[in-house]
């Protein structure tokens, strides 16, 4: 009797569960089709680019995130919780590790799965650079579960600089598209607390963007990257420019040329590497960045029924001098890839096309304020750059397209109404 092909797949964010969404939408109704498991460690899946909002309170998580076990009954995949732990290629196996409850109660014993085709998809997470007191003292944003924590920090902060009309400084450190769109976040959080009845409050909230580098937004247009960083300035934020810190303490950061930056709340947002797990998966080829290499049909080199994809995998096109950016463009359109060629492979074809990447741009949103976009090297306007509504507008449709694949045009449709409904019923802030 014919086995059922198992595939098991690693992680839930904008690659992964759009993989298990979609073929499992596409084989549910038939008999002898594959089954479809997706692990994770968190129980509900959140846009990555959405994350900055939900760290600053100024979206409301419990309508921006989809749980993981509603999402496998929908589409019809099975959804287990855990993190990546080991991998045996011989035995096909893939080590799932135990979950545990606030209080250090087991909730779900360690254990392993079988698979016949692999796809890891974990993401990535900042990059300290092994700088001394990143863990002690500052948060990140990489999660959800890391977003909400730094949210419930920062409203206490906030009550307390309010009640006690004491300053607070926050320190974000990084100009990437994270730490720029966080930065703005918070203004309108503090001006928006200032709004509903604590004046002066903005005043007494200063925040601070440190970036290594000469200038902001290093992957954007020069054009992008000034009108960004002018913008901030003019929000009141402090842009620290050509600004490395050294070490991160209590109070502050401690930078190279020895001097401070006091912060009371500090974020580190700066870097990029994949999870440490995967330089001990069986041998699988890493990068320095910790990713895994793959080839173009996006299989590992050393496992061809093993795939890597998004910001945990490492994927250098012919005629590039460096792999793909760690982008959630870069992860669509390697899922929409093995959503098309996956089903082939499992059937056994040994030859796939090779992954084709376009560059349509890049945006960033400096929350009510403005936005800035490129239009990559694509299109008839390719190269351009757009600013203000235009880029706002833009920067929507990407999530709710994502919100589209996931659930299907009728509902992703109605879940933008009803956001925009609560909007227009509830307060602009997360105050609870």
């Amino acid at each position: 009797m014919r086995t059922q092909h198992k595939l098991v797949i690693v992680g839930g964010g904008v690659a992964g569960l759009e993989v298990a969404t979609s073929l499992a939408r596409r084989w549910r109704s038939k008999p002898d089709a594959p089954s479809i498991t997706l692990v994770d460690r968190d129980s509900a899946h959140v846009w990555k680019p959405m994350l900055h909002t939900l760290a600053a309170g100024t979206s409301e998580i419990s309508q921006q995130q989809t749980p993981f076990i509603a999402q496998a009954h929908n589409a019809g995949f099975n959804y287990q919780l855990g993190d990546l732990q080991g991998l045996d290629r011989a035995a096909g196996k893939v080590m799932i590790s135990a979950v545990f409850a606030s209080e250090k109660r087991l909730l779900v014993p360690a254990r392993s799965l079988h698979y016949d085709t692999l796809l890891i998809a974990i993401g990535s997470q900042a990059n300290d650079f092994g700088t001394p007191g990143v863990p002690e003292h500052c948060f990140k944003i990489d999660s959800r579960l890391q977003a909400e924590a730094f949210n419930q920090e920062v409203r206490l902060c906030i009550l307390q600089s309010a009640a006690q009309s004491t300053p607070l400084s926050i320190g974000i450190v990084g100009g990437g598209a994270t730490g720029v769109e966080l930065a703005a976040e918070l203004v309108q959080l503090a001006e928006t607390v200032t709004a509903y009845g604590a004046p002066g409050l903005n005043q007494r909230i200063n925040i601070h963007l440190i970036e290594a580098g000469s200038r902001l937004l290093a992957a954007f247009p020069q054009d992008i990257s000034t009108a960004t960083c002018e913008r901030l300035e003019s929000l009141g934020v402090h842009v620290h420019l050509n600004t490395r810190v050294k070490a991160v303490e209590a109070d502050g950061f401690v930078l190279d040329n020895e001097t401070c930056i006091s912060a009371s709340l500090k974020v580190w947002a700066a870097g990029v590497k994949a999870p440490e797990i995967l330089k001990q998966l069986d041998g699988l080829e890493t990068s320095r960045a910790n990713q895994l290499i793959v080839l173009p049909s996006l299989r590992t080199t050393i496992a061809p029924n093993i795939y890597a994809i998004g910001d945990c995998s490492s994927l250098t096109l012919p005629g590039s001098e460096r792999p793909l950016p760690p982008t959630a463009q870069v992860a669509h359109q390697q899922a929409q890839y093995l959503i098309r060629h996956l089903p082939a492979a499992i059937r056994g074809q040994e030859s796939l096309p090779a992954f084709a990447y376009r560059d349509f741009g890049a945006l960033v949103s400096l929350g009510d304020y403005d936005a800035f976009g490129s239009l990559g090297k694509f299109g008839l306007f390719k190269g351009a750059t757009i600013r203000g509504r235009l880029a706002q507008l833009s920067h929507v449709l990407l999530y709710r397209s994502h919100q589209s694949r996931l659930h299907g045009f009728w509902r992703g449709s109605l879940l933008w109404l009803v956001d925009q409904l609560n909007a227009r019923v509830r307060s602009s802030i997360r105050l609870n």
